[in-house]
């Protein structure tokens, strides 16, 4: 039985991100580089694919470790955050830093550490959190710093430190709610733009 609440609580981190990718494709016009929200959906949606096959090795057991499926989630998260955050960015200099960053994240993984790459994902996220209430001043945005960030990181330090795979469960939905939230922010801004 935990196991399929597991592996639900997984696929619909894949699914919806994806999803709303598709959804996005050709929609909102208003936002200067909406070609880009599409791919940091999917990115997203990738993601969490890529954890998925990272589990098959562990037997669905969260264990803190260095893997090329790991990897490859750290960098569809670097990409999906990064894709979005420069979707509402009209200067070039800031799109090409966050890239960079992005790309440095992306290569650190393996060159330095993990750690490296979380912590450039950080700046990748606080670069995501000021562009998007910069244009959209929403208050509705709040809930992906609160679901995608603190409880998300929350959840996984309890699984890191109790190995109890109760916290697992809670990741993949927690950050379900906070890519949620970055459609409905778009949506309510296509209403306040035209």
């Amino acid at each position: 039985m935990f196991f399929s609440i597991l592996l639900l609580a997984h696929v619909q981190a894949v699914i919806i991100p994806i999803l709303l990718g598709i959804r996005s494709i050709n929609k909102f016009k208003h936002i200067s580089k909406n070609k880009f929200i599409p791919i940091g959906f999917i990115s997203l949606g990738l993601a969490s694919f890529s954890e998925m096959l990272d589990h098959t090795k562990t037997s669905w057991i969260y264990i803190d470790h260095s893997s090329i499926f790991n990897w490859l989630f750290y960098s569809f998260l670097s990409l999906g955050l990064t894709c979005l955050s420069i979707s509402v960015i009209k200067n070039k200099f800031i799109q090409s830093t966050n890239f960079c960053i992005s790309l440095c994240s992306i290569i650190s993984y393996f060159l330095f550490a993990k750690t490296i790459s979380i912590l450039l994902q950080v700046i990748i996220s606080i670069f995501l959190i000021i562009n998007w209430q910069r244009v959209f001043k929403d208050w509705f945005f709040i809930l992906y710093p609160i679901f995608g960030i603190f409880l998300t990181t929350f959840f996984g330090t309890r699984l890191s430190i109790s190995g109890n795979q109760f916290w697992h469960v809670l990741i993949g939905p927690s950050g379900t709610i906070s890519v949620l939230t970055f459609y409905l922010v778009l949506k309510r801004s296509d209403k306040n733009f035209t």
